[in-house]
């Protein structure tokens, strides 16, 4: 499937890109809406979202967090004829659940997902999630499986693979690793950070990887504990809550806006990106994106 081109149509159901979206592909039963949450009430007359479905609940970043967090649902077919917009609305009301701002709502447009079906695409949706760690998956439990056919099973692998689309296309990269699975943490296009701090004679040593989205520091690196004086202070957080084991090692790939703030989150300080991290032959990152 990944070798053909497909054509995302986007629809701007109030006339502007930062309202309402429906989204599908040519081809495909997928549809999906993306809906701001203060534009619920406006979706009352859209049949669609009265069936069955599954849905993601997006927020923005955190105070203890770099990373935006994301919850992913499901909604059946209730005895009054609602699913995917009552649940919804359910979650607007919820005061424990005031973290997201956008809703991005998926069905199908001959209506046919039961509950099994549903169950089976939240369980592969939150693992995905999980696996490509971008987002904090706010679930509290694995999603029921469910028990389907290999039939079945390879209906809905379409169907997840056209929604992955769809969610990317609206910007929303929470099936994309951080570093392409391909990746060797011992490549060329590796870089290199070691710095010793002079107040505490600590010596930071971390490896990373400029990508499309910023630069990702990586698994095993060693972060100092102290803190500069001069330090972001969202970096500062960052250092606090980032899962680091005792020994001051990373413990997952973490994604930065910039080489300067993956450098700074490494050392605990501001500081040059550009001119602190490395290739393995010693040159910085600063003479590379010069050439």
């Amino acid at each position: 499937m990944a070798n053909f081109r497909k054509t995302i149509q986007l629809f701007l159901m109030d006339y502007e890109p930062t309202g309402r979206i429906k989204c599908s592909i040519d081809g495909t039963t997928c549809v999906a809406f993306k809906i701001n949450r203060e534009d619920l009430d406006k979706c009352k007359a859209r049949k669609e979202l009265k069936q069955s479905g599954i849905y993601f609940l997006f927020g923005g970043t955190t105070d203890d967090s770099a990373k935006e967090v994301v919850y992913i649902g499901q909604a059946g077919v209730r005895k009054n004829g609602e699913a995917l917009l009552t649940r919804l609305k359910e979650h607007n009301r919820n005061s424990k659940k005031d973290y997201w701002n956008e809703a991005v709502a998926f069905t199908t447009t001959d209506d046919t997902f039961g509950p099994t079906e549903i169950s089976y695409l939240e369980n592969h949706f939150c693992n995905l999630a999980k696996e490509a760690n971008r987002y904090i998956v706010k679930n509290g439990n694995d999603p029921m499986v469910g028990n389907i056919s290999e039939e079945k099973k390879c209906t809905l692998e379409e169907f997840v693979y056209h929604a992955s689309l769809i969610l990317s296309a609206l910007n929303y990269k929470v099936f994309v690793p951080l570093i392409e699975k391909t990746t060797n943490k011992e490549s060329n296009d590796i870089f290199y950070l070691e710095r010793t701090i002079q107040k505490t004679g600590v010596t930071a040593k971390a490896t990373g990887q400029q990508t499309r989205d910023g630069f990702v520091v990586f698994k095993g690196s060693y972060i100092t504990k102290e803190d500069m004086k001069a330090i972001p202070k969202k970096i500062q957080q960052l250092r606090q809550t980032a899962k680091i084991d005792k020994n001051r090692i990373l413990q997952e790939d973490l994604l930065f806006n910039s080489p300067s703030y993956a450098a700074a989150f490494v050392i605990g300080g501001n500081t040059n990106g550009l001119v602190d991290w490395k290739t393995k032959d010693g040159t910085p990152l600063k003479n590379l994106l010069n050439d």
